[in-house]
């Protein structure tokens, strides 16, 4: 039995040390919004955050986040930065097949978090490990510049 910490919920699983958190997050408590993508933290698609800063899921045993506080996509309604970051996405209109719009949302709140005002090479650094077949990178630019401009003049929509 592994406890976890998932957004702000205390869990008990029953799986093997080694089982990917993904797996354990999309199969076992059924938070279908983090994808997989590559299944290698190639692409980005799995991410979420232990304790604030972004992880890939689909390698990081579950055994590895016992103890850290996880959070998902689905509890970026409930973070004042990930609110503002989902908000920025859709007045960009960022998603066009939405697939790999969770990831990208997770790491550009990660980013936020660790640097408030980051330039567009801090950007486009941090954002270089999520893959978006749909190519829009600059929409996602576009969208973090804009959250990290709200979240400087206090969080205003």
């Amino acid at each position: 039995m592994t406890q976890l910490q998932v957004n702000g919920r205390a869990v008990t699983i029953d799986v093997p040390d080694e089982t990917p958190l993904l797996w354990v997050l999309r199969d076992e408590l059924g938070m279908t919004g983090t994808k997989f993508g590559c299944g290698m933290a190639l692409c980005g698609a799995c991410t979420v955050h232990m304790d604030g800063a972004p992880i890939r899921s689909c390698v990081t045993p579950v055994a590895a986040v016992a103890g850290h506080a996880i959070s998902t996509i689905e509890n970026m309604e409930a973070d004042p930065v990930g609110r503002v970051v989902q908000q920025a996405w859709m007045e960009n209109n960022v998603a066009q097949c939405g697939y790999c719009q969770a990831g990208q949302i997770m790491t550009a709140v990660g980013l936020l978090k660790a640097t408030p005002k980051p330039t567009e090479q801090q950007i486009d650094e941090a954002m270089s490990g999520n893959i978006c077949r749909c190519g829009t990178y600059p929409r996602i630019r576009a969208a973090i510049q804009q959250a990290a401009g709200r979240l400087a003049q206090g969080g205003q929509s």
